[in-house]
């Protein structure tokens, strides 16, 4: 799919973490060479660095993928880093897109927007319609912040910002720190050491009986430059492969990808988390976009990633 030409530089917030990378690496494929610049370079919670950047690069497409991420256990123990971080960063990038004349602008979100007993799967239209998952509200809550913002700047200014909600995410350059990362790369790490070290059981958090939808970061962030050519709406757009899979058969399939004979435990004084979490993609599906990397594909993908990474792959959100 050929990506359509803006009228200046594109502008990719969070290029180092999975989601950024990903879009990067997308985007050069398509020959387009996307401005970036680190958390060093650039603080996206400093007001003041945002407006000069923006007035100096005068990007005309934003892919705002920079966020502060992370598992359960991150969530459920720093709740207020999580909404702080966000929110800055949200307001910051969206103001500064709006104030210095920003073409389009594509908002990252999140599935956990939606409440935790939603109906399943979750169309777009159950945002707001209950209460959310109580480990990750706060995440939550500063991410439907930024949809609501993108929506009113919308209404009120005409801004052409425009929002996906992924589902649950994996593939190279992801987190696997066992305290904050999510649950499939934690468990390709797990999995993993047990095999070099020669452990003879992996623990699962919760029962095992949740369920979870993954989607290949790199289909992703295909369907994010799609959008930003295709979608031209200020109502948001799941992002998912419309089929979930079980925490403990996940554990299983994974098992057999890293080729290692462990047992698995149970830890059920752990939370499980939302008891499911599966997208209604039927509105992407509609303008003609499908995923194309299988989870044990995937999966395959990501670890032999993170074998030739080991040493040096992210350890924090």
């Amino acid at each position: 799919m050929s990506t359509a030409r803006s009228r200046g530089p594109v502008y990719v917030a969070g290029h180092r973490g999975l989601v950024g990378s990903a879009l990067v690496r997308r985007l050069e494929g398509s020959g387009v060479e996307p401005v970036v610049r680190t958390r060093t370079e650039l603080d996206l919670t400093d007001p003041i660095a945002v407006d000069a950047f923006f007035a100096e690069e005068r990007p005309a497409r934003v892919y705002l993928a920079a966020a502060k991420v992370g598992g359960i256990q991150a969530n459920d123990e720093y709740p207020g880093d999580f909404i702080r971080e966000n929110l800055a960063i949200q307001l910051h990038v969206l103001d500064a897109a709006r104030r210095h004349g920003v073409e389009k602008l594509l908002f990252l979100g999140s599935s956990c927007i939606y409440p935790k007993h939603a109906a399943q799967p979750m169309a777009e239209d159950a945002l707001l319609t209950g209460p959310l998952e109580p480990t990750n509200q706060a995440y939550a809550v500063a991410k439907i912040a930024g949809v609501e913002m993108c929506r009113a700047y919308w209404r009120q200014y005409g801004c052409r910002f425009i929002s996906a909600m992924p589902t649950n995410l994996y593939g190279p350059g992801d987190n696997f720190d066992l305290e904050t990362s999510h649950v499939l790369p934690a468990l390709l790490r797990k999995f993993h050491e047990a095999k070099v070290h020669g452990h003879r059981e992996v623990v699962l958090w919760g029962t095992g009986t949740p369920r979870r939808e993954f989607l290949h970061v790199d289909d992703l962030a295909d369907a994010c430059v799609f959008l930003m050519d295709r979608w031209d709406r200020p109502d948001i757009v799941n992002v998912g492969v419309g089929e979930d899979i079980a925490i403990r058969e996940l554990a299983e399939l994974i098992r057999e990808v890293v080729d290692v004979d462990v047992s698995i435990t149970l830890d059920r004084e752990k939370p499980d988390g939302t008891p499911r979490k599966l997208l209604d993609t039927t509105r992407l599906q509609e303008l003609g976009w499908t995923p194309s990397i299988d989870l044990r594909d995937g999966i395959e993908r990501t670890y032999a990633w993170f074998r030739t990474h080991v040493d040096d792959a992210r350890s924090h959100a």
